[in-house]
């Protein structure tokens, strides 16, 4: 999900909510702790430099009970960060206190605020020869030759 349709959905909603992975929610007591922007600059496994950009919410579940975030007070927090830190309509990526922090997506399903989950990934793959899918091997298939054989020095 990206910056302007966060705005948009919130500007329809009366309340807030965020829903994790498990389908539990986040509770309501929750603050948005940081709005940013996040720059990666890398190399990936083939040598091919690259830079990601993200805006990033922080979620803190705070022992404040006696606040509520309103989705009036979030885009105002949207739009001062996209004004003072020049951010443009990145994806959002949305932290979150689990074990460790979590790293999670953003979608929506007419209610809540989902938090998806995000997968690592080679980045080259074409340049690693990862296969496209799992190969399945019988080993019933497998030449002799190449096998290790006692003293046949492949170990």
């Amino acid at each position: 999900m990206k910056l302007s349709e966060i705005k948009h959905k919130l500007n329809q909603l009366d309340n807030i909510a965020f829903q994790l992975p498990n389908g539990e929610l986040v509770p309501t007591n929750f603050h948005v702790t940081e709005v940013g922007k996040i720059t990666k600059n890398f190399i990936d496994c083939g040598g091919t430099v690259r830079k990601e950009e993200v805006a990033n919410f922080q979620l803190w579940d705070a022992n404040d009970y006696d606040h509520r975030l309103h989705p009036e007070k979030l885009v105002k927090i949207i739009e001062l960060s996209e004004k003072v830190l020049e951010i443009g309509d990145l994806d959002i990526e949305v932290e979150y206190q689990g074990q460790t922090i979590q790293k999670f997506g953003l979608d929506f399903d007419g209610k809540n605020f989902l938090l998806t989950t995000k997968q690592t990934d080679c980045l080259a793959k074409d340049k690693c020869d990862i296969p496209e899918g799992k190969v399945n091997v019988k080993l019933s298939d497998l030449n002799s030759e190449t096998s290790c054989t006692p003293g046949g020095n492949c170990c």
